[in-house]
C-alpha cells in the first residue's frame, strides 16, 4: 500500500513542471520529478515534518519545500491516510490563489 496519493491536480502539477523543464533538459526534468516523488514518500512517513502557512490558506494544509530544489513545494493534507498530496507548486506562482481555487 502506498503511503501517499496524488490528487489529479497534483499529478497535473508534476507533469507541467516536468514539461516546462524538459523544454531545456529532460535529464534535469527527470531529476526534479524524482525529487518530488522522494519528498512525497519522505513526508508520508511523518506528515508533521512540513509547516503550515496560515497566510496562504486557512485549510489544514502543510507545505514541504524540496531541499535540493527550494523553488518547489509539496502541499498536502497531514490528517489523511494515505497522505493526500494536493499540489506541487513553484514558489513564484500565486499560491494563495491556486489553493483557493482548489478547495
Amino acid at each position: 500500500m502506498s503511503l501517499y496519493v496524488l490528487t489529479p491536480l497534483a499529478k497535473a502539477d508534476i507533469f507541467e513542471i516536468w514539461s516546462y523543464i524538459a523544454d531545456d533538459s529532460e535529464t534535469t526534468a527527470d531529476r526534479i520529478e524524482q525529487a518530488i516523488y522522494d519528498a512525497c514518500a519522505f513526508i508520508a512517513e511523518a506528515p508533521m515534518r512540513g509547516h503550515s502557512c496560515s497566510d496562504l490558506t486557512s485549510r489544514s494544509l502543510r507545505f514541504w519545500t524540496l531541499p535540493r530544489y527550494p523553488n518547489y513545494s509539496v502541499v498536502y493534507r497531514p490528517e489523511t491516510s494515505p497522505l493526500q498530496i494536493v499540489a506541487v507548486l513553484h514558489g513564484k506562482r500565486n499560491l494563495r490563489r491556486i489553493l483557493k481555487q482548489r478547495q
